[in-house]
């Protein structure tokens, strides 16, 4: 069977002067071949055990994907999400120069509360993909799962994979979901049924600013896929509508993770050090890129001192306008009470800290711009309208252009057929929402500037290795 055809996506590739990288492709992991990479490693009866304790989507009381694969007539599809040489033979009728492909088993996988079999998991996940990927890295590679319940853990997986594994992107967990402490102590046996979501780079149950310098030291760009299916205080646990529970999920993971990364001074205290919030596209990033500008206006120490301080308040003269115009009911002793009922959030020993920025150290508004839409990512699918505002510099603070990049989501349900991916995306170019300088920001520059900011040698080896030396020359 011959896998390749014309299509109107290699046109499309072929008018174009650059190449086309896909930052979010996804391959779907037979489970009966990671279960044989778990015997290798941990034995058959950890890996009967991994079957028992691993089942597809085991929350209860939420309604889950279901067929959410390619099928029927895309079979094809299904296939090429399987199957990586297959994958790299077609990706030039998808209109596709280079893709990063990111597993699917790794959304459950790096959950799993149960420190052995998570870090057994991915150990074995990561070891498959490298060897399933090893044929067709100039045109194809897979990124690495890193579990996050522990800095330690986490730096062992990522010396693993770049040390013996020889590989250069990774994809990080964003939070730890466990039981609250309450639960541990008082309930141990509701501890699989209700968790607490703990973030890793913001008031964190860790330090995992050695898993950062890690990344920097090892030239590494983060990734990151997180859901918030069965988060968000029940609000995305409907038991009867799955699209429910979809809608704007991985946006709001991203959100959660980048305001974490940023608010936490990740970005102050690591420069050069890239992230890349997958498949959530970008809208959620410039209501929160403008919201900072505008809480740091008002919310810095200096206004807030200035305008807000309770010790300020002038008593005698709201007394003065209650005794004018309160009326019986408003009066004036009322009034200047009212006050001392202020709810005051925040207060650790005795004393508030008011400078909520500190750990950013800003200064001028323009920091917010260099530590937010430089190193930030954001990976965009075909089909998301959307993505159109991430280019239009009007909108946001300081004239910049957030950092959409092209990221196809080939192997899900999103994807119908992955020759229609490319078409999709240049859409936004015939329909006049972005011009084809910006599109060759969406599908080359960003997605390439996202790994090689750290790594100028990422696509060494690879078929768009000459184009992207000329890009960096440039």
């Amino acid at each position: 069977m011959d896998a390749t055809t014309k299509s109107r996506a290699r046109d499309i590739r072929d008018s174009l002067g650059h190449p086309v990288i896909d930052g979010d492709g996804h391959v779907l992991e037979p489970g009966m071949v990671l279960l044989d990479y778990i015997k290798q490693i941990a034995g058959p009866d950890f890996a009967e055990a991994f079957t028992d304790r691993i089942k597809p989507f085991q929350n209860s009381g939420m309604k889950q994907i279901f067929w959410g694969q390619p099928s029927g007539p895309h079979t094809l599809d299904r296939a090429t999400a399987i199957l990586p040489n297959l994958y790299a033979e077609r990706l030039a009728d998808a209109g596709i120069d280079f893709g990063v492909c990111y597993s699917t088993a790794i959304l459950q996988l790096m959950h799993e509360r149960n420190d052995e079999f998570r870090q057994v998991g991915h150990r074995a996940l990561n070891t498959m993909l490298a060897d399933t990927f090893s044929g067709v890295k100039d045109r194809l590679i897979p990124s690495m799962g890193i579990p996050m319940f522990s800095p330690e853990e986490a730096i062992a997986e990522i010396e693993f994979v770049t040390g013996e594994l020889g590989m250069k992107a990774i994809t990080v967990g964003t939070e730890v979901q466990i039981a609250p402490p309450i639960i541990e102590k008082e309930a141990p046996h509701l501890r699989e049924h209700i968790h607490e979501v703990y973030p890793v780079a913001m008031d964190s149950l860790h330090d995992y600013d050695p898993v950062w310098q890690k990344c920097l030291d090892l030239k590494l760009a983060v990734a990151s896929h997180t859901s918030a299916r069965g988060t968000m205080g029940g609000r995305r646990r409907s038991p009867s509508n799955y699209v429910f529970n979809h809608l704007g999920d991985f946006a709001q993971g991203g959100e959660y993770f980048c305001r974490c990364l940023f608010m936490g001074g990740v970005t102050r205290r690591f420069p050069g050090l890239n992230f890349a919030f997958l498949e959530g596209g970008v809208g959620f990033a410039t209501q929160l890129y403008n919201d900072l500008f505008e809480h740091w206006e008002k919310r810095n120490a200096t206004k807030l001192r200035e305008n807000l301080n309770p010790a300020e308040l002038d008593l005698d003269l709201l007394g003065e306008l209650a005794a004018k115009y309160g009326g019986d009911i408003l009066t004036p002793e009322k009034v200047r009470a009212q006050p001392k009922g202020n709810r005051m959030g925040g207060v650790v020993d005795g004393e508030l800290e008011i400078d909520e920025f500190k750990a950013l150290e800003i200064e001028k508004e323009a920091d917010i711009a260099e530590l937010f839409a430089k190193p930030f990512y954001f990976g965009c699918e075909s089909d998301d309208r959307l993505t159109a505002i991430a280019f239009d510099a009007r909108l946001n603070h300081e004239g910049v252009k957030l950092k959409a990049m092209f990221g196809s989501d080939i192997g899900h349900w999103d994807v119908t057929d992955m020759n229609e991916c490319v078409p999709d995306a240049y859409s936004l170019v015939e329909k006049g929402l972005i011009n084809e300088d910006d599109f060759r920001a969406f599908m080359f520059e960003n997605p390439m500037s996202f790994f090689t900011d750290a790594n100028p040698d990422f696509f060494k080896g690879t078929t768009i290795e000459d184009a992207v030396a000329k890009e960096l020359a440039a």
